[in-house]
């Protein structure tokens, strides 16, 4: 299983996957106007993710490429989420989700096709 990301890794990540390959130097301009982050916290970050084995830096420039996708973020983030909120079980998850929500009848049926494709 995947290390688990915090909030500030996974913004970092967020910037690296929709810019790369990019320098350390362009991620912390980016860094700056998206997050108002000083270039030391972005270095300490994109280090953290590096030594989790997410990214890797090459020179000349330290231009970081990410070498997991998000989607494999997301699938292990949701698992933790299952297991932690829901003892691993996707039905509670399922219908913690919907028992609360106005649903339409389309979104209905959208939830229903998707479960009938698996």
């Amino acid at each position: 299983m995947m290390q688990k990301l915090f909030d500030s890794e996974f913004k970092i990540m967020e910037l690296i996957w929709a810019n790369e390959p990019i320098s350390a130097k362009e991620l912390s301009v980016l860094a700056d106007k998206e997050f108002s982050w000083n270039k030391n916290t972005t270095y300490t970050v994109v280090k953290k993710i590096e030594a989790k084995g997410y990214i890797k830096r090459t020179d000349p420039g330290f231009v970081c490429t990410s070498l997991i996708s998000r989607a494999d973020v997301c699938k292990n983030e949701t698992k933790g989420l299952i297991d932690k909120l829901f003892k691993g079980s996707r039905k509670a998850l399922f219908s913690a989700l919907i028992e609360d929500e106005n649903l339409t009848r389309d979104e209905i049926d959208e939830l229903r096709d998707l479960i009938n494709k698996r």
